[in-house]
């Protein structure tokens, strides 16, 4: 069965007209074109869409028209996004520097007594309350308390060692 309408015709009659609509309704005309084609690509999928071929014209300008405004709609939805900040991955030396920080830490972590490096890792690394850690560890929540305190310092005072251009003794 033949198409109803000859979208050849069509095309070749009236796609400068339906650009001109489009560009005063998208302002760009790359857009308007794509509007276009996508209308003229919508009567080509479905020729029966359109019975009666005095009444294609309309048709295509009513499509221009949907789909300009889908267009827009598009644009400003995406204008309107904003994307979350950089995650960018870290630079080498953001990476160096970090991992000897880790590095640094772990040493001093592994110089603590047992007990002060179990709870300083339940509570920091594993995220435990204090209540948990003493269920835990079988010990009072005042030990986990005191026993952190005491890490806490003695933790510091092994990364100030182990880190002499913070000790201020090469300054002098």
């Amino acid at each position: 069965m033949e198409p109803a309408v000859d979208i050849t015709e069509l095309y070749a009659a009236h796609r400068l007209s339906l650009v001109r609509l489009a560009v005063l309704l998208v302002d760009d005309f790359a857009s308007a074109e794509d509007v276009v084609q996508d209308a003229f690509a919508a009567l080509a999928r479905r020729p029966e869409a359109v019975r009666d071929p005095s009444k294609a014209l309309a048709y295509l300008r009513v499509s221009v028209v949907n789909t300009a405004r889908s267009a827009l709609r598009r644009r400003r939805t995406a204008r309107a996004y904003s994307p979350p900040h950089d995650l960018s991955p870290p630079s080498p030396e953001d990476t160096a520097v970090l991992a000897e920080e880790h590095r640094e830490v772990i040493t001093a972590l592994h110089r603590l007594a047992p007990r002060q490096r179990e709870v300083l890792v339940l509570r920091y690394w594993s995220n435990l309350s204090e209540a948990e850690i003493a269920q835990t560890l079988d010990i009072s929540q005042g030990t986990v308390k005191s026993t952190a305190s005491r890490a806490l310092a003695a933790l510091e005072k092994a990364m100030q060692e182990s880190s002499p251009s913070s000790s201020g003794k090469e300054e002098r």
